[in-house]
């Protein structure tokens, strides 16, 4: 029995240690995140033109110096675009402070140390003049709870095991904490019919809190320009490269 054991142990590290290799190489999940980056380095995307480096600087905007917190998943991060992503764009255009909480393959839904909920409940910045959050594809591929939006505005009152608490603990913790704006993003188009609920959700979250929302979602021209030059700017059809990122 012993020697099977010493046999079988080597195996089965191997065989995990292969996977969680393969996740990193192909999903940008896991201890071999960095793989990833050499999957996507050669994309023309994510060619020298649209370095951080080469991004010109804006010494007029209205948000240098601000304090901003970027809180997502693999989009936020720059899981196809070397880690780069719109929040360094951001930060090395407008001139603002980052906060960049962003881990690939998180959720909305409190589900682990690493959803969107825990990460902020963990944030220690003492002040913020804008919160920026993806609406997390994670959800939609996990098919999480979509829930639905409440009367309440009480911190305590959210469901946040579901997309729709998830979001409004989110924006009152936001509220509470720093009374900073709140701006939420989705995704361009993709075959998604649970993320095309979780876009109504934060329709419906929009017209209670008075929040902004970037909808790339229902933008016509936007996904119209993406389809158009899809090698380029997307890396598949929801993580952008580089290009993506700096340029549509």
């Amino acid at each position: 029995m012993k020697k099977k054991l010493l046999i079988i142990i080597p195996i089965a590290a191997v065989v995990v240690a292969a996977w969680l290799a393969f996740c990193g190489y192909q999903w940008s999940w896991g201890p071999f995140v960095k793989l990833h980056d050499v999957k996507t380095a050669s994309l023309a995307g994510n060619g020298e033109k649209y370095s951080l480096d080469n991004t010109p600087e804006n010494a007029d905007s209205p948000i240098k110096g601000k304090t901003v917190i970027f809180l997502g998943s693999s989009v936020t991060y720059g899981s196809a675009s070397g880690g780069v992503s719109f929040a360094d764009y951001i930060e090395k255009r407008d001139g603002c402070e980052m906060i960049k909480s962003a881990v690939s393959g998180t959720t909305l839904v409190e589900s682990g140390i690493d959803s969107y909920v825990s990460r902020l409940k963990k944030l220690d910045a003492e002040k913020a003049n804008l919160l920026v959050c993806q609406l997390s594809t994670n959800d939609a591929s996990q098919k999480k709870e979509l829930g639905e939006i409440i009367e309440s505005k009480n911190l305590n009152d959210f469901d946040t095991k579901t997309v729709a608490g998830a979001i409004e603990y989110i924006i009152c913790y936001a509220k509470e904490k720093w009374n900073c704006t709140v701006i939420f993003y989705t995704s361009p188009r993709y075959d998604s019919e649970h993320y095309q609920s979780m876009v109504d959700i934060l329709k419906a979250a929009q017209e209670k809190w008075g929040i902004s929302v970037i909808d790339m979602w229902n933008d016509d021209d936007l996904n119209a320009a993406l389809s158009a030059d899809m090698d380029l700017y997307m890396a598949d059809k929801i993580h952008p490269t580089k290009a993506g990122y700096r340029e549509v």
